[in-house]
């Protein structure tokens, strides 16, 4: 099985979330909690943009211990140290600089020429090397640049010391057959490649971060940068929760795995939905409320009978359990293993009058809750002593 870094970037690029930021106590929280599930990496921010964040990666580079913690620079001497001050106290630091390699992105953002871009991103990667032993060099908007220039600036930083280079889907423009041809043309094509880690950062602009980040990976990525719940900048990045199912359930496809601890997963989701005041959508696939309930009297049915039936991701591995809610869909089989649980017991036309009364109840609600079935259950009775 091939191992596959998890690189969390949440409170980077998640807090990048217009109204995310969180405060410094949930900032730490969140990295440990990260730290202690099995995060490779933590990015814990970008220091150049403020002292209050500066602050914060030096607290998180001073107590989270466990896993790399790696702060974000641009390619400017002022960025990169502040990244190097912030993580002075790290037992395991990164420094992770960046610049544009798109024409889009050179014309019209930062006005200089690919071998200008070529020569910052050199003598930054040097720079930081001679301040942290673990340089990764991202180079933004990858997918929307020439793949012999993108190979290029890549062969010049590992030559300069980078120990990661990332493929950044800076706007999440890219297909997963584009992703996976590039990151395979990368393996191919750059010189020292065998001295670095490929990683890849994917957006969600067109829902298609996760399915970029896993295409990746078959095609010879070993770091994913990613978010919990998925949240970023404009649509989002990269869901964390989805990459580590999605190789823990499709290992057949993959053949690769993470260090990362399924378990520690839905309390990571909770802790950042309030950290950021972001609620996770019901049916946000592993971690939203939805994921393991299943309502439909047909699905119901086969889930009681067989578990796969209906759910490919094992729940048990994330230590929580299937649901069936109880609603108008719910079926027989549904409705009598729910009050069968409650001690309920009811025999021939009993059991009829029963469903009956449920299905009554149901139509007029959208959930059915214990305590409805009981009083079903006592109304019966009662209406049987006075018969």
């Amino acid at each position: 099985m091939k191992r596959v870094r998890i690189f969390d970037t949440t409170l980077r690029d998640g807090e990048q979330s217009p109204g995310a930021a969180m405060s410094p106590a949930a900032r730490l929280r969140i990295a440990q909690l990260l730290a202690d599930a099995g995060a490779d990496v933590v990015e814990a921010g970008f220091p150049a943009a403020s002292p209050a964040v500066a602050a914060s990666v030096a607290g998180i580079a001073r107590r989270v211990k466990g896993t790399q913690i790696a702060a974000l620079a641009r390619c400017v001497k002022s960025d990169i140290e502040s990244a190097a001050h912030a993580l002075r106290s790290a037992a395991a630091p990164r420094i992770h600089v960046f610049i544009a390699t798109s024409p889009i992105h050179l014309q019209h953002k930062l006005r200089i020429s690919m071998d200008r871009a070529i020569e910052m991103a050199v003598e930054s990667v040097r720079f930081a090397r001679n301040l942290c032993e673990d340089v990764e060099f991202s180079a933004e908007d990858a997918t929307r640049t020439d793949l012999h220039v993108l190979c290029r600036m890549f062969s010049a930083v590992i030559a300069a010391g980078a120990r990661t280079i990332n493929i950044p889907d800076t706007v999440g423009y890219a297909t997963p057959a584009e992703m996976q041809r590039l990151v395979s043309y990368v393996r191919e094509h750059v010189g020292g490649i065998e001295r670095a880690c490929i990683s890849v950062h994917t957006h969600d602009d067109l829902g298609m971060a996760t399915a970029n980040a896993l295409a990746s990976v078959s095609g010879g990525a070993r770091q994913v940068e990613c978010t919990v719940n998925g949240i970023g900048e404009r649509a989002g990045n990269c869901a964390l929760e989805e990459v580590v199912m999605a190789l823990r359930t499709r290992a057949d496809t993959f053949a690769a795995q993470t260090n990362f601890d399924p378990r520690a997963i839905r309390a990571l989701s909770a802790a950042v939905a309030r950290a950021t005041r972001m609620p996770v959508q019901k049916n946000k696939s592993i971690v939203g409320a939805n994921a393991f309930a299943h309502e439909s009297g047909i699905h119901q049915d086969g889930v009681l009978k067989e578990r796969s039936t209906y759910e490919i991701v094992d729940c048990e591995q994330l230590g929580v359990s299937t649901n069936l809610p109880l609603g108008r869909n719910s079926g027989r089989h549904g409705v009598m293993h729910r009050a069968e649980r409650l001690g309920l017991r009811f025999a021939g036309a009993e059991r009829d009058r029963f469903l009956e009364a449920f299905s009554r109840l149901a139509a007029q609600r959208r959930n059915v809750a214990d305590n409805d079935l009981l009083q079903i259950a006592a109304d019966l009775k009662s209406s049987n002593l006075h018969q």
